[in-house]
């Protein structure tokens, strides 16, 4: 029988972690520990060793970047998926989170289907690749007028259907459209997504579409953010 997810809720509100709480529950998804800052939600997945973090940005004492940090840095391969909770889509502290090593993010509204898909998404490894916000994110906090178009110098270990592979990853699409995209088997487009993250060393898809927009392999500007067609859309599709 699979153990069910292990989930803390790091929160200074009250409120959402009770709802939050109740709406995992409901999906045989244990909420092991909660939080009321960063620092006690460092020391809890310490405690309990969770399979995923909810993590609220702006929290008292020790916010949520800082606390991402400190649980991701130096991290074990068992270390926790961070989900980043946020008010605003635009909050400035999120794409710092996603470069910590953070999975992804999750405005406060999702509704319930979206939370659970959320947080089983991440503890299978993958990344919440939501395409228009993630872009807006990058295209904000990537183009400070600096020459974002040299190619970092990790780039040249790439082949050349690795960078293709990656600059469809920075788009949102997920490993099945991929293969469809690129007329190859599923496992194929997984080994190349693994090689990718591999030579990079990246976490996960995530770090992979800020580096694919930081070095310039994809424009954040409004012909690249149009969505393609057989792209993934903003949430995880249900699987089963």
């Amino acid at each position: 029988m699979t153990e069910p997810l292990r989930v803390l809720l790091a929160d200074d509100q009250t409120l959402v972690r009770t709802g939050f709480r109740l709406i995992l529950g409901a999906e045989g998804i244990d909420v092991v520990a909660e939080a009321t800052n960063g620092t006690e939600a460092v020391e809890a997945v310490r405690r309990t060793r969770p399979d995923v973090v909810l993590m609220d940005v702006r929290m008292p004492e020790t916010d949520g970047l800082e606390a991402t940090r400190r649980i991701l840095t130096g991290a074990a391969l068992d270390a926790p998926r961070v989900i980043i909770l946020t008010t605003f889509d635009l909050d400035r502290y999120v794409y710092a989170a996603l470069s910590a090593g953070a999975s992804g993010f999750l405005l406060k509204d999702v509704t319930p289907e979206q939370l659970t898909a959320a947080v089983r998404t991440v503890r299978t490894g993958d990344a919440l690749l939501a395409p228009a916000i993630t872009r807006r994110l990058v295209q904000r906090f990537t183009q400070h007028g600096g020459d974002t178009a040299a190619l970092h110098r990790d780039l040249a270990s790439l082949t050349p259907r690795e960078l293709e592979v990656l600059g469809l990853l920075a788009r949102g699409l997920s490993n099945a459209e991929l293969a469809g995209r690129l007329h190859l088997a599923e496992t194929t487009v997984k080994t190349h997504v693994a090689r990718v993250l591999s030579k990079l060393g990246l976490r996960d898809r995530v770090q992979a579409v800020i580096v694919a927009y930081e070095t310039g392999l994809v424009s954040a500007g409004v012909r690249e953010g149009a969505q393609q067609p057989g792209e993934q859309t903003l949430w995880p599709r249900p699987t089963g």
